[in-house]
Formats: C-alpha cells, structure tokens, sequence
C-alpha cells in the first residue's frame, strides 16, 4: 500500500493527489450538514413532505446541467489557466452559503432564502465536481502516468470514505449541536480546499506565445538562443544578423511590433472564445443525436423520471411515526454507502459479463423488492411478526443502495462506451447530467404524488398506497429495455 501511495505521488504530485482526494472527500461528507437541513425544513420551517422535498428538487438542479460549466472551463481560459481558477470559484461558492447560513439565522428562517443559498452551494459543488474530473482526465492523458486508472480508485475510496464519515457523524452532531454550528464546522472542508488549490501548478494556455515572445526579446538583446531549429529564432537571427551588418534596426521597434501582435490575438480572444463554445455544443449535439447514443441515454432518463422518489416522504414517517432518532438515521446511511461498496464490487466480480438488459432488469426486480419491504414497514407486519423497526430500516437502507448500485454501474459502463474520441469528458457530463435531471424530476413527481393522497406531517393514512404505486412503477422501465443495446454487457470489449 505504501508503495502504490509512492507511485502515485512520484507519478501525478503530493499536492495534485491531496487536492483531489479532498474534493472527493468533501462530495461524500455532504451527507453531515444536508442531515441537518432536512430536519431544518421538518422541525424548523414546519415544512410538509410534499413541500420539503420539492425544495430539495430545486436545490439540487445545479447538478443537471453539468456540461454547461465543462464547455465553459473547456473554452474559456481565465488568466490562461481552464482548471484552477474555475475550481477556485466553484470552491466559493460552496463555501460562502455555510458561513452566511452559519452566522446569520435570519438566512435559514426562510425557505426561500434557504433554498437559494442551498442552490448556490449545490452550483458550487457541482462545477467543482465537473472540474476536477477533467483534471483527473487530462493527468491520465500525460506519458508519465502510467497507472492513471488507479485515480478512480483513489477518488471513490475517498468519496466512500467521506460518506461514511459524514453520515455517521451527522446524526450525533444534530444530537449535541446548534444547526448553526453544523453549518460553520462543515465550512472548515472547503475552506481547505480552497487553501489547497494555491498550491497546483497549472500551465497557462498562453505559456507557448508567451515563451515565444520571450525567446524573441532574448535574442535581440543577447543573440543567442537555445532552440537553434525554431522558425522564430531564424527569423530573429536573421534580424540580429542584419543589425550586425550595418542594417541598423530599432529594437524598440520589433519589440512593439510582436507585442502589436499579441495584442491583436487579445483583441480577437472573444471572438475565438465564442467559436469555441460554439462548436463544442455543435459537437455534443451532433454525437448525442446518433441513436445509438441517444435510445440508451432515454431509457435512464425514463428510469428515474417514471418512478416517483418519495425518500423525503419516508424521512418524516421515520421520525414522526417510527421516532427514529437522527443518530440512528445516520447510522442507516453508513449502511447505505457500505452497501453501495458491496454492489460494486458484487458486479465487479460476478455481473460484469451479464447482458446489461438482463442487469438492469434483475437491478428494477430488486427495487420491487425493497419497496414490499417498505410496505411491511408502514403496514406494521413486521411488528406482528417481532421483527424491529430498525432491523428493517437499516437492511432496506443497505440493500436499497446496493441494488441502485446494480443499476448505475450499466449506466457508466455503458456512458464509457458510447462516448466518441475527441469530446469524451463533455459528453459524459452531459450523460451525467442527464442522469441527475432524471432524479431531479422523479423527485418532483415524488411531490406531487405525495401531494395527491394528501400526505402530510403527522397524516400518513395514504402513505401506503403512495409506496405501492413507487413499486408498481418499477416495471415500466423493464418495458423499454429493447433502448438498451442488446448485445452491450459490462466489459469494455
């Protein structure tokens, strides 16, 4: 282990590894302080179900247009740099929010203002979430990384890590601590994160004309230059030469005419970042109209959009009907990431060669399953039968997670699959995107169904029917599996 760490250091730098880890580490973390808020529409704002979770819906949606910010980072150097600046701005974001909502209890008194710092900090992680990707990606791409493949790792083991420690954490923190303290404690991640970013080194996208332009001062002033084979030290030469010979040239002059130069390419800067921007949705649009990509893509988004999400809904019955206690719910979602390990690696090892028509119908089966479960619970047969409430919380939790896991595996197997060379990273944050956008709008069915049968804080007389059309929903999906490429499995080849 130690000498796998070494090489890793060795091959991509100790800073470059903390920071991304870190990122990482923060996106699972999350899981502390959005603990917090859910009982802060419950308990404080007096919020319905319904209502609750479609603030949630809202708040989330920064994360269903991620290729917005890569194409923007892609195209758009600030101060010559595509990576780091961006990263430091989506780093602000996410920061600011915490430290207003933790200082200012005037800004989480509303929902609506709760909801717009939620949202912004939401916008922050997400931009955050696409940049670092792509560094991760472009560090791949350099010769000396010669097991580039093992940063996934590193970057799930730390998100893995991060959720655990954050939902484990969470649930006693509410016991012990104000809200606002939760807020402020978490601002202390990206706080170091932001500290952290000072110290990568990016190249400037400039650095080449920039060089040039110094190579061309040397040599008027010395003569002389390194790159003896480089066009722009003989044209340079050539002047020296002259100048040598009688030929007398101002060297103010060819100094103000190459900076005339870069200047003119300054000037036009706009107008190239416009292309840019142009083309690369150009591109996307073209590659994700090719049915080939565009069938699969629609069955996941039908996958979420179909099945109303109702997680908020069976928030509120578990503390309101079931009181459960916050440290115990996070409890529950420790199991939940453990059981998201144990799916990846159960399909790691056994199911990756299986026909992902078959995965993923076997993946909508198990929800089926999950969901009866739920209906015991809320049916109270478990407890005719001595079986706990908690045993079937924090089981349903694990196996819940894990099964999901059985289905988003096929998604980024397949997602790698689809994507043509040349716009890998875009179209893959669009085919993430598009994925979340699913959730996003499952979520908003969740509410209005949780609308519709009158479900609300303290009235569960209709939650039951409400889990039994979510399970029922999980079939549909199962009828559009003829999207899904038949032969596609979960091997690459």
């Amino acid at each position: 282990m130690i000498k796998w760490t070494k090489r890793l250091i060795a091959s991509f730098g100790a800073s470059f590894l903390w920071l991304i880890c870190l990122i990482y580490f923060t996106q699972g973390f999350r899981s502390f302080v959005w603990t917090a808020i859910s009982y802060q529409f419950k308990d404080e704002l007096k919020l319905s179900p319904s209502t609750s979770q479609f603030v949630f819906s809202v708040a989330f949606f920064p994360w269903s247009v991620k290729p917005l910010y890569g194409i923007i980072s892609d195209c758009i150097p600030f101060r010559g740099r595509k990576r780091i600046p961006y990263l430091v701005i989506a780093t602000v974001f996410s920061l600011v929010p915490w430290i207003i909502l933790g200082s200012n209890s005037t800004s989480r008194d509303s929902k609506w203002h709760l909801t717009m710092f939620l949202t912004v900090q939401n916008l922050g992680s997400a931009m955050a979430d696409v940049v670092v990707d792509a560094m991760i990606a472009e560090a791949a791409r350099h010769d000396r990384a010669s097991f580039a493949g093992d940063l996934q790792s590193v970057s799930w083991m730390a998100m893995a890590l991060g959720g655990i420690c954050g939902s484990l954490l969470g649930g006693y923190a509410l016991s012990g601590l104000q809200i606002d303290t939760i807020f402020l404690l978490f601002s202390v991640l990206p706080t170091i994160q932001l500290i952290s970013c000072q110290f990568v080194e990016e190249k400037s996208v400039h650095s080449k004309t920039l060089q040039e332009y110094s190579m061309s001062r040397d040599l008027l002033t010395n003569g002389n230059t390194s790159d003896d084979d480089s066009p722009l030290v003989k044209m340079y030469s050539s002047i020296s030469t002259r100048r040598k010979k009688g030929k007398k040239k101002s060297k103010s002059s060819v100094l103000n005419a190459r900076k005339s130069k870069i200047l003119e390419k300054d000037d036009s800067m706009a107008f190239k970042w416009f292309h840019s921007i142009k083309e690369a949705i150009y591109d996307l649009c073209r590659a994700f109209r090719q049915p080939m990509i565009l069938r699969p893509m629609f069955w996941f988004f039908l996958a979420h959009v179909t099945i109303p999400d109702l997680s908020t809904v069976v928030f509120y019955y578990q503390t309101e009907v079931l009181k459960l206690e916050a440290s115990f719910l996070g409890t529950t979602r420790v199991c939940g990431w453990l059981g998201l390990m144990l799916g990846t690696f159960i399909y790691n090892r056994h199911l990756k060669y299986m026909k992902l028509r078959r995965t993923l119908m076997c993946a909508h089966i198990g929800l089926f399953l999950v969901n009866l479960q739920q209906i015991i619970v809320v049916s109270r047969i478990n407890v005719a039968y001595g079986v706990s409430d908690k045993t079937m919380v924090l089981w349903g939790s694990a196996l819940a997670d894990a099964i999901n896991q059985f289905k988003f595996m096929p998604f980024l197997i397949l997602s790698g699959q689809l994507c043509p060379p040349g716009i890998e990273g875009t179209l893959f944050a669009l085919f993430m995107s598009i994925n979340n956008l699913g959730s996003t709008l499952g979520s908003f069915v969740g509410a209005g169904l949780a609308s519709i049968l009158n479900i609300d804080s303290g009235s569960f007389d209709n939650l039951l029917w409400g889990i039994i059309i979510r399970a029922l929903c999980n079939f549909i999906p199962i009828a559009f599996l003829f999207l899904i490429p038949k032969e596609a499995t979960g091997t690459s080849a």
